[in-house]
C-alpha cells in the first residue's frame, strides 16, 4: 500500500473516531480547529487522488449538490407500526398477555419513544450501504445521500465482530435547539413555521439537496437490529453491541423484569423527558428475547411482543383575556391569544397562536372564555377548544381586526388568501422596521444591525427606509443611548462593506413578498438587472422556472408602488449592486433560446441543479411538466414511466446528457 493511501485511511479512521466522540458520546477530544485542519488535509488528498474516493469518507458528510429523485425500495423486513396504550391498565393487560402467551420467565426492554421520522439502515461488511424511510411499511424512499450527512450515524463501523450484513432501525430527529433556530429563520422570512421537530425532521430528510440536510444538523437514535447472524438472542444485548460498533443508542434504555419496574420507568420519564434535548412522546416496550418474540408472533397489524405507551399531551384550562395582532414586515397580520398565565409542559404560557380569522371563527371565541391550551408535541401553544358551559352571555365575541393595530389603516385580504394585510408599507412602523431588519440579515446585506438597533434608529428618526442606512455616520450613531464610538464605527463599516453584496442577494434583501433566496437567484439569472425586473410583466415572470402567478403578481405589485422604486433609486446612488456580475453574465448565451426543456431522472456527469443552471444560462426555460409546448425531455436513469409515456404520446424528442452538452459546445 502506498504512503498516500495509508495517510488517507489513517485520517479517515481518526476523523470517524472524533465524530463518534463528539456526536455520540458528547465528549470531544480535540478542538474544532484541529478537526477542521485534519478534515481539510483529507479532502485535499482525496481531490488529488480521486482513485481513492470513498462515499463513506468523513469528507462526504457535508453532502453534495446532486439533486436526485428518491427511489422506492422494498423493505427486506416490513416496518410495522406498534399498538398504542394510554393508561396503566392497558399496559398491565399487555404485560399479562405476554406472560400468558409465553408461560415462561421474560424480560421487557423499555426505551424512550423518540418523536422523529423512522429510518432503516443497512450495513454490509461494516459500511453503510442504504438508508430507507418507513414509507408505507412495505416500501420507502432511498435517502442514503441525505443520511450520510447526519454525523451521529456511522458510515463505517468500529470493531470487527459485527455481522457481514444486517439492518438497524431508529429515528431521525431534529434537536430542540436546531428546531428553534430554524423556526426563527423562517419567522424572519415570514414563512410558515414548522409545528414540531418531527415535521421539521421529516421535511428535511426529504430535501432534494443533501447540503441543506447537512446544514440542519439532524440527530439519530437507533433502537432495533435485524439480520440472520445477530450477536445474541437478546434485543438489549444486541443494542449494547451496536453501541460498541459506533451507533448512538439511548442511555435511557433499560431491561425490566417486573411490571412495577416498568411503571417506575414510565413515571420517571414522564417528568424527566422534558429536560431532554430532543422530543419524545412515549415509551416503547419490547420482549427482550428474539426467540420469545418469534414465539409470540404478530396480529394482522402489530407485533404481539411490543407496544408503545403514549404520554398524554399536556393540556391546561385558562382564561382568554384578549386578542392582539402582530404585523410583519410584509404587512401580514397574525392574531395572538393573550391568556391568564398557566403552567404547561414545565413553562408558563401567556400567549397562544390563533393562526387566522377562520380559526377564530371555528373556535367561536369570546373574551373571558375558558379555553383549553395544549402543547403536546407542538412547540407553539395552541387553543384546541372552548368550554362554552362557562361562558357569560355578555362576553364579547372575538371579531378579527378591521384596521391595522399599528397605523389604523384598513386591512385587506387577497382573493383566495387566509391572511389579512396592512397595505400601508410606507409608514406602518413594524413594516418599516421589519424591512430594515430583513435587509440587514446575514443572508441578505450582512449588516451588523439587529432588531434593537433598528428600533433605536427608527425612534431617533434616523432610518425610515433601508436606503437611510447609507446616510448614517459613526458620530451620529455614537451619540445614541448605550452606543460607544467603537460599536458605531463597526456598524458603519458593515454598511459600507454591504455595497459589494451581489445582485441576487440584493433582490432577496428588498423583502418582496414570496421572494426568498432561491427565487431571488432565479430572477437575477433571468432579469440580469433591476431595470429589466422592474419592466417585467406577469407573463414575463411566469416564464421563469418555478415562478407562478402568486410570486409574479407580488413582484409586479411591489414595483408598481412609487415608494419602492424611490428606495431602489436611492440605493443605486449609494453603489448597491443592481446588475448581475460579469463573471456570471459572461457565461450566458442564447444557444437554447426559445427551448422549453423538462429534466427527468438521475445523471452521471452533472447534477439536475447544474443542468437547470446550464439551461437558464443559455437562454432556455426549465419546466417541471411535459406539455405540447415542451421542446425536449432531458432523460437520465430512472426516468418516471408516466413522463416517458407522455413524451412519446406527444412526439417530444428525448435527449441524453451527452446530447445537451453537445448542444452547448
Amino acid at each position: 500500500m502506498d504512503l498516500i493511501k495509508q495517510r488517507i485511511e489513517a485520517l479517515r479512521e481518526e476523523l470517524n473516531k472524533h465524530n463518534y466522540d463528539y456526536y455520540v458520546l458528547s465528549t470531544p477530544t480535540i478542538s474544532d480547529f484541529e478537526f477542521d485542519k485534519k478534515l481539510k488535509e483529507l479532502s485535499d488528498l482525496e481531490i488529488q487522488n480521486p482513485e481513492y474516493f470513498d462515499p463513506n469518507s468523513p469528507t462526504q458528510r457535508v453532502g453534495s449538490d446532486i439533486n436526485k429523485s428518491f427511489k422506492q425500495v422494498t423493505h427486506k423486513y416490513p416496518m410495522l407500526s406498534l399498538g398504542n396504550t394510554y393508561t396503566q391498565e392497558e399496559l398491565t393487560d399487555f404485560y399479562n398477555r405476554v406472560k400468558k402467551g409465553l408461560n415462561d420467565d421474560f424480560e421487557i426492554v423499555c426505551e424512550l419513544k423518540y418523536d422523529g421520522t423512522s429510518i432503516s439502515l443497512t450495513y454490509v461488511n461494516g459500511r453503510l450501504t442504504q438508508a430507507v424511510t418507513r414509507g408505507d411499511g412495505v416500501q420507502g424512499d432511498d435517502v442514503t445521500a441525505n443520511v450520510r450527512t447526519i454525523r451521529s450515524i456511522p458510515l463505517t463501523l468500529s470493531g470487527s465482530d459485527y455481522p457481514s450484513e444486517f439492518e438497524i432501525r431508529g429515528e431521525i430527529l431534529m434537536p430542540w435547539s436546531v428546531f428553534d433556530r430554524l423556526n426563527k429563520e423562517r419567522e424572519e422570512q415570514e414563512e410558515a413555521l414548522f409545528a414540531n421537530p418531527r415535521n421539521a425532521a421529516s421535511g428535511t430528510l426529504k430535501q432534494q439537496d443533501p447540503k441543506i440536510v447537512a446544514s440542519r444538523k439532524l440527530d439519530s437514535y437507533l433502537y432495533y437490529m435485524l439480520g440472520e447472524n445477530l450477536p445474541t438472542d437478546g434485543h438489549y444485548e444486541n443494542l449494547m453491541k451496536a453501541k460498541e460498533w459506533g451507533f448512538k443508542i439511548s442511555d435511557a434504555t433499560r431491561k425490566c423484569r417486573t411490571l412495577d419496574e416498568i411503571l417506575d420507568y414510565i413515571n420517571y420519564w414522564n417528568i424527566e423527558r422534558k429536560n431532554l434535548p430532543v422530543a419524545t412522546d412515549g415509551i416503547v416496550l419490547k420482549v427482550n428475547s428474539l426467540t420469545q418474540q418469534r414465539n409470540l408472533g404478530y396480529t394482522s397489524k402489530f407485533p404481539r411482543w411490543a407496544i408503545s405507551f403514549k404520554f398524554q399531551a399536556e393540556q391546561a384550562v385558562t382564561t382568554l383575556e384578549s386578542v392582539s395582532y402582530q404585523v410583519g414586515r410584509t404587512g401580514a397580520v397574525t392574531p395572538v391569544a393573550n391568556l391568564k398565565p398557566v403552567k404547561l409542559s414545565g413553562t408558563t404560557v401567556k400567549r397562544a397562536s390563533l393562526y387566522n380569522e377562520e380559526y377564530i371563527n371555528f373556535l367561536d371565541l369570546h373574551i373571558n372564555d375558558q379555553v383549553y391550551v395544549e402543547k403536546g408535541g407542538e412547540i407553539i401553544p395552541k387553543i384546541t377548544s372552548v368550554d362554552t358551559s362557562k361562558r357569560n352571555i355578555f362576553d364579547q365575541k372575538v371579531e378579527f381586526a378591521k384596521n391595522c393595530p399599528e397605523c389604523n389603516t384598513p386591512l385587506i385580504k387577497d382573493e383566495g388568501e387566509a391572511i389579512y394585510y396592512c397595505p400601508n408599507n410606507i409608514s406602518c412602523p413594524p413594516q418599516v422596521k421589519g424591512r430594515v431588519e430583513h435587509f440587514c440579515t446575514r443572508k441578505a446585506m450582512n449588516i451588523a444591525c439587529g432588531s434593537e438597533t433598528v428600533d433605536l434608529l427608527y425612534k431617533a428618526d434616523l432610518v425610515k427606509d433601508v436606503a437611510d442606512l447609507y446616510t448614517l455616520d459613526w458620530q451620529t450613531v455614537s451619540r445614541l443611548e448605550r452606543w460607544a464610538e467603537k460599536s458605531a464605527k463597526n456598524l458603519i463599516e458593515s454598511i459600507h462593506n454591504s455595497v459589494s453584496v451581489p445582485y441576487e442577494r440584493v433582490l432577496y434583501a428588498l423583502g418582496i413578498r414570496y421572494v426568498g433566496e432561491t427565487v431571488a437567484k432565479k430572477l437575477a439569472r433571468t432579469f440580469t438587472s433591476i431595470n429589466k425586473l422592474i419592466a417585467a410583466s406577469t407573463d414575463d415572470l411566469i416564464q421563469v422556472d418555478e415562478i407562478g402567478d402568486r410570486i409574479a403578481q407580488s413582484i409586479v405589485k411591489h414595483f408598481s408602488i412609487e415608494s419602492n422604486i424611490e428606495v431602489v433609486n436611492k440605493l443605486r446612488e449609494f453603489g448597491i449592486q443592481f446588475e448581475l456580475s460579469e463573471a456570471i453574465t459572461s457565461q450566458q448565451t442564447d444557444k437554447l433560446k426559445g427551448l422549453i426543456i423538462v429534466i427527468s431522472g438521475t445523471f452521471e456527469k452533472h447534477s439536475r441543479d447544474e443542468y437547470k443552471a446550464m439551461i437558464d444560462q443559455n437562454g432556455g426555460k426549465n419546466s417541471g411538466s411535459i406539455s405540447a409546448k415542451t421542446s425536449y425531455v432531458l432523460a437520465g436513469d430512472n426516468m418516471g414511466p408516466a413522463k416517458l409515456e407522455k413524451a412519446k404520446s406527444l412526439g417530444i424528442t428525448i435527449i441524453g446528457e451527452d446530447d445537451l452538452l453537445e448542444m452547448l459546445k
